[in-house]
């Protein structure tokens, strides 16, 4: 990893510590993510959005949310590995719209699961926040993959529950694509209220690493720039849950 990457990573830590939240432009990321070695299929990983299947859960916006979910289990080193296929679950204090039900959501492909991308992005990301956490020695890593898609006479909803904890550790948002796409600003807060920072995911690799526990997020409703054409916004989302301290 360059050393500037490196230098900008010490920095969001640091930023992470004392406000709970920040935002890392997609060039340091990439770097990141790439250590030594190029993302050789991050076409074929990003392409695999266009297969997610739609959020049944959301009734009025099933249409406009399309996802999948994975739950990986990794310790301090090594691989994330993944784990049998189960529910999504919040608590109704975190999910007012969706909480205290079992949520069941299609797979992530096989493909996409075992990929070395998304290898590098779970195991960069425990690596992060483990520093920020240095006595945890196990974490649930939860993935989400959701494709927002506005329609001609509505706005896509990246956050239809609102401004919100999602009930973890910390939180990796990584962009992966946006075509077609205006607004989709990323909002924090703190627990009374009073809104901390915001920023826009607006190129590939754009991150944002939050402290859960500390800081609310929500995102604001995207448009489509030329509503007679097809357009997306696609993220990843990556929640860590401590499993054991030390």
């Amino acid at each position: 990893m360059a050393a500037t990457a490196t230098d900008a990573l010490g920095a969001a830590a640091a930023q992470v510590r004392a406000a709970g939240f920040a935002f890392v432009a997609g060039p340091t990321v990439r770097d990141w993510l790439q250590g030594a070695q190029p993302l050789a299929h991050w076409q074929r990983f990003a392409a695999s959005w266009a297969s997610l299947g739609p959020d049944s859960y959301l009734a009025a916006h099933g249409r406009q949310r399309r996802r999948r979910h994975a739950v990986f289990a990794a310790g301090r080193q090594g691989p994330a590995e993944l784990q049998p296929h189960q529910p999504h679950f919040q608590g109704l204090e975190y999910n007012p719209l969706q909480g205290d039900i079992e949520r069941w959501f299609e797979p992530v492909l096989p493909e996409v699961a075992g990929s070395a991308e998304l290898g590098r992005i779970l195991e960069a990301g425990r690596d992060f926040f483990g520093s920020l956490a240095p006595g945890t020695k196990s974490w649930r890593i939860e993935v989400h993959q959701f494709r927002i898609e506005p329609g001609a006479d509505a706005p896509g909803e990246p956050t239809p529950e609102g401004v919100h904890r999602d009930g973890v550790d910390f939180v990796l948002v990584l962009m992966v694509d946006r075509h077609n796409i205006a607004k989709g600003t990323t909002k924090i807060h703190a627990g009374d209220g009073c809104e901390l920072g915001s920023f826009t995911l607006a190129a590939p690799f754009d991150a944002a690493l939050v402290d859960d526990r500390r800081v609310l997020h929500g995102v604001t409703p995207v448009l489509a720039l030329d509503r007679s054409q097809p357009s997306h916004r696609d993220v990843l989302v990556v929640t860590y849950r401590v499993g054991a301290a030390g």
